[in-house]
């Protein structure tokens, strides 16, 4: 049975739904509904991940606002695929989901990881659709800079390894939009709206990669601290307590965040 959850522009009834399916285009999309308020927040995973990534905030958001999790096409229950979708790709079904869902007001999106390309890319192309972006140690397609920037020899070598290691299954989910160099939207391609990244500078003990090691991290925390200035209203928050899922590590810091950014947009 397929539910779909209508969402208007203030609602006056709490909505707490389990998990249902809704038919966007030509794919179905896992997707669940909770809590009330007058803002709408949307969550957007990380690479190859379905909306139980989101299980550490999502009762705790649904708390203050009307929260929707999804899984996109090819994760957690949504319809399987055997073809690559790009960034742009994703951010396409992002915008089919919400008018599918009657949300006929802009959004807050929060995003992690490489949902953080899929969130740069719907802010620059559906304006409309959304009215605050916090991401949460996005992925960058200057990710590549950052290795080759250490050592050029051995990030070029580790480089190749990723991409074999992503194209195992013949197909790719992530290469092509990590690794391609392919420039994401940035200010001013994206509206002057109320920005924050949360980046993960945390250092570790034994790094998998150049990308992991000490410099790699202060490089990574100073990349996001650009991008976020860039914007009139961003902000850029390095925290050593979280690894690569903040979400997991401080969920009082995300939701915190969150809530600074619903402040901003009640001053206006």
């Amino acid at each position: 049975m397929k539910l779909i959850a209508f969402i208007g522009i203030a609602l006056s009834f709490t909505v707490s739904a389990q998990p249902a399916l809704i038919n966007v285009n030509e794919f179905e999309l896992e997707y669940e509904v909770a809590g009330n308020g007058k803002h709408i927040v949307l969550l957007e995973a990380g690479g190859s991940a379905g909306m139980s990534d989101w299980e550490p905030v999502f009762n705790q958001i649904a708390e203050h606002v009307t929260v929707i999790r999804y899984s996109r096409v090819g994760n957690g229950n949504s319809t399987a695929i055997k073809r690559h979708f790009t960034s742009r790709d994703y951010a396409e079904y992002a915008s089919e989901l919400l008018v599918a869902l009657d949300v006929n007001q802009p959004v807050i999106l929060v995003a992690h990881s490489y949902g953080g390309s899929v969130a740069r890319e719907f802010a620059a192309a559906y304006p409309k659709q959304i009215k605050a972006l916090l991401m949460l140690d996005p992925s960058s397609e200057h990710d590549v800079d950052i290795v080759r920037a250490i050592d050029l020899e051995k990030g070029n070598r580790e480089i190749a390894q990723i991409k074999l290691d992503d194209m195992a299954d013949g197909m790719s989910n992530q290469y092509l939009d990590f690794w391609s160099k392919r420039p994401l939207p940035d200010y001013p391609q994206i509206k002057d709206m109320p920005v924050t990244v949360i980046a993960s500078v945390r250092k570790v003990d034994s790094p998998a990669n150049l990308f992991f090691t000490d410099q790699g991290r202060q490089m990574w925390g100073e990349l996001w601290q650009g991008w976020a200035s860039a914007f009139p209203q961003g902000k850029s928050v390095l925290t050593e307590k979280s690894g690569h899922y903040v979400q997991f590590d401080e969920p009082e810091l995300v939701l915190n965040e969150l809530l600074v950014l619903m402040q901003k947009l009640d001053k206006h």
